[in-house]
């Protein structure tokens, strides 16, 4: 049988209204580009969809124009692999209030949120090894230091690598 075509998922995160020069370069040959929440308007999803086609969630910095187009949870299925994104959710051992049960009642295969600004990629074997990604924050507000996001590369309906792109050389 033929290998599939390796595809190749952007996530982003908490870009807060800034779009950064480098998502350009790191994002226009992707497959499909994921922002987690926090996007601050919706320029910021025109130009990332000038890239590739995009999904996205709803953040806390919103009011009900934001909420009204995108939803709080997007479960879907992309190249075989089975996504759950929402934006508050916590960490594996430290779920935010629900998300844990609803996690353990139906993992995904990959879990994404954003909103601690903080890049954190891990298995989560407890729910059957289940990838768990936090990109970061791509934008200037808040307190990282470094703008984040990660590509995520899928092979034969695998998530088999993550690379973490610093946005600011």
């Amino acid at each position: 049988m033929p290998q599939e075509k390796e595809k190749v998922v952007g996530i982003v995160s908490d870009t807060h209204s800034y779009f950064h020069p480098n998502l350009i370069r790191y994002l226009e040959n992707v497959d499909l580009i994921l922002h987690a929440g926090d996007v601050g308007g919706f320029d910021i999803i025109d130009a990332l969809s000038a890239l590739a086609p995009v999904r996205a969630v709803w953040g806390n910095i919103y009011g009900w124009d934001m909420r009204r187009e995108y939803p709080a949870h997007n479960r879907f299925e992309f190249a075989g692999v089975r996504f759950w994104m929402t934006h508050i959710a916590g960490k594996p051992g430290r779920w935010q209030r629900g998300v844990g049960k609803m996690l353990a009642e139906d993992p995904p295969d990959v879990f994404i949120c954003g909103h601690s600004h903080i890049l954190q990629i891990e298995r989560v074997p407890k729910l059957g090894g289940m990838l768990f990604v936090n990109p970061g924050a791509a934008g200037r507000q808040g307190f990282q230091l470094v703008k984040s996001i990660v590509r995520l590369v899928i092979s034969d309906g695998k998530p088999t690598q993550a690379e973490v792109v610093h946005l600011d050389d």
